[in-house]
């Protein structure tokens, strides 16, 4: 779908859902490198944000609550797409900052956030700037 940011520029958003389990990060994977395609991403830019997402996907599925939802939504702007991936967790606890997958992620993307909701939902945001400019 398409939305409009608050200065009216209009951004493209893609939302996935799927079983929260590591059978189908392949789908994610796939659809990450599609999108950062889209964007005129290096073929290097590509992989580490599919890598990031995947390790994002990894934390959360390793306290994901059984028969929870994965869900996955990329918003395209200018020369960065964000993405968040999200799940309902078992005990609630997120992922440790300081642990080598988080390190990874933070490496790989560029930004990294999470949180959880107060219904136990838990979130980690990735933000993936282009680095180089496209030439017209």
């Amino acid at each position: 779908g398409t939305a409009r940011s608050a200065d009216g520029a209009v951004r493209d958003v893609v939302s996935v859902r799927l079983p929260a389990q590591a059978a189908y990060l392949a789908v994610l994977r796939t659809t990450t490198a599609s999108l950062a395609a889209r964007l005129d991403f290096t073929l290097d830019e590509i992989e580490d944000l599919r890598i990031a997402v995947d390790e994002a996907c990894c934390l959360l599925l390793a306290d994901a609550a059984p028969d929870a939802e994965l869900t996955s939504v990329f918003e395209m702007a200018d020369g960065e797409i964000h993405v968040t991936v999200s799940t309902q967790t078992a005990h609630g606890r997120g992922p440790a900052r300081e642990s080598f997958a988080w390190t990874v992620l933070s490496a790989l993307a560029g930004h990294v956030d999470s949180w959880i909701e107060p219904d136990g939902r838990q979130t980690i945001a990735l933000i993936k700037h282009r680095i180089h400019e496209v030439s017209a």
